[in-house]
């Protein structure tokens, strides 16, 4: 199976929009990011990373069983969550959905973002989502996103972006083409579903979930 759930240590909402997101997907914690298992009833197949923000024994949801364990170096040239990921890609994972990646340590969620547009750009499936917020690389051409109407949302650049259309939202575009230090794509309103096209560039969707499932 090529869906994998990747767990990362930042905060999490447990909910049923986060809980629905994971279903039917394999698990692999990444260092501390073990500790969201209790929480969303899982047990990963594989726990992985340096170990140096995790807790020295299992949670007490899995106390018992027999998880399998990869320990890195903590002086290494690629962080946990890169090692969960290369993990899961080794077993065959070409759609990703990392959890916990957002929130926090404002660097950490940074490298995930960077590391999610990384991955998109070389084909993956990949989405972030902590169960508050929901974070989707763009890619050329267009993109339906389910979203429910009043979801606030906003495009967080990394590059300038030609031809950007926003259909669904409070605010539409139509191929406008937006530098990299305007701030035109932050805060739109979705009116219901969402469609984005893009038609060149690096850009991150954050949209906010569904508040009435929190």
């Amino acid at each position: 199976m090529s869906r994998f759930a990747i767990l990362l240590a930042g905060p999490i909402a447990p909910n049923s929009e986060l809980r629905e997101a994971l279903a039917g997907r394999r698990v692999i914690a990444a260092d501390g990011g073990i500790e969201h298992v209790g929480a969303l009833g899982l047990c990963p197949e594989l726990w992985i990373g340096d170990f140096d923000s995790a807790p020295s024994e299992l949670p007490s949801a899995l106390r018992g069983l027999s998880i399998p364990r990869e320990t890195f170096p903590r002086d290494k040239d690629r962080t946990d969550g890169e090692l969960a990921i290369d993990a899961a890609k080794a077993r065959g994972g070409r759609d990703l959905l990392l959890v916990g990646a957002l929130g926090g340590r404002s660097d950490h969620a940074f490298s995930h973002l960077v590391i999610a547009l990384r991955e998109a750009e070389a084909g993956l499936t990949i989405e972030l989502f902590d169960g508050i917020e929901r974070a989707l690389p763009l890619r050329p051409g267009w993109q339906d996103v389910p979203a429910a109407p009043g979801a606030q949302f906003s495009l967080l650049k990394f590059s300038d972006l030609k031809g950007l259309s926003i259909e669904g939202a409070r605010f539409p575009l139509t191929r406008v083409d937006v530098p990299f230090a305007s701030i035109l794509t932050q805060s739109n309103e979705a009116t219901g579903s969402i469609r984005i096209g893009v038609e060149g560039g690096r850009a991150v969707l954050l949209l906010q979930a569904d508040p009435t499932r929190r």
